[in-house]
C-alpha cells in the first residue's frame, strides 16, 4: 500500500467510499453543535460491513465536548471490539451551508485514529472533504500524523 495522501473528485471515490460518505452525511443531523455551528459526522466501515457513525457533541464547557471521529471510534470499541476498521470517513457542514464544508481531523482525533490502527494491527483508509470540492484520501491513519506518539515511545 502506498503511503501518499491523494486528492480527487467525487467520481474518483470508489462506490464503497461514496456510500460511506452518504452514511456520514445522514448522521450530520445528529450533531450537537450550538456553539460552533459546525456539524461534523464520521462513519466507520468495519470488516463485517457494519457502519458505525458518530457526530460532534459540544458542551458549554468546551473541553467536555467530543469530536465525531472519537465518538465513532469509541462506539466501535464498545460495540464491536473484535472487528477491524476498513475505512473512516469525515464530513462537515457549517451552519447555513448548502453543501458539505471542508474539514479534516483535529490532532486529538488523529492520535486516537492512530491508536485504533495500531491496536488492530491493520491500516485503514481515511477520507475527508478538502477545499474546492476535492476529497482527501489518506491510505492510513498514521499517514495523517507524522512523527506520532504511540506505545512504542513508552517502552523502556
Amino acid at each position: 500500500m502506498t503511503n501518499s495522501i491523494k486528492t480527487g473528485k467525487w467520481e474518483d471515490l470508489d462506490i464503497e467510499s461514496q456510500k460511506l460518505v452518504s452514511k456520514a452525511e445522514d448522521a450530520l443531523q445528529n450533531a450537537y453543535a450550538p456553539y460552533s455551528r459546525f456539524r461534523v459526522a464520521a462513519a466507520i466501515l468495519l470488516d463485517n460491513d457494519v457502519v458505525i457513525t458518530g457526530t460532534n457533541q459540544e458542551n458549554a464547557a468546551y473541553p467536555d465536548g467530543m469530536c465525531a471521529e472519537r465518538v465513532a471510534l469509541f462506539a466501535k470499541a464498545s460495540q464491536y471490539p473484535e472487528r477491524q476498521i476498513k475505512k473512516l470517513v469525515v464530513v462537515a457542514q457549517a451552519e447555513n451551508a448548502t453543501g458539505l464544508s471542508p474539514a479534516t481531523c483535529c490532532g486529538s482525533c488523529r492520535q486516537a485514529m492512530l491508536e485504533f490502527e495500531l491496536r488492530q494491527e491493520r491500516t485503514y483508509e481515511v477520507i475527508m472533504q478538502g477545499y474546492n470540492g476535492e476529497w482527501i484520501k489518506a491510505p492510513t491513519a498514521e499517514s495523517l500524523l507524522p512523527f506520532s506518539f504511540s506505545k512504542r515511545n513508552l517502552n523502556r
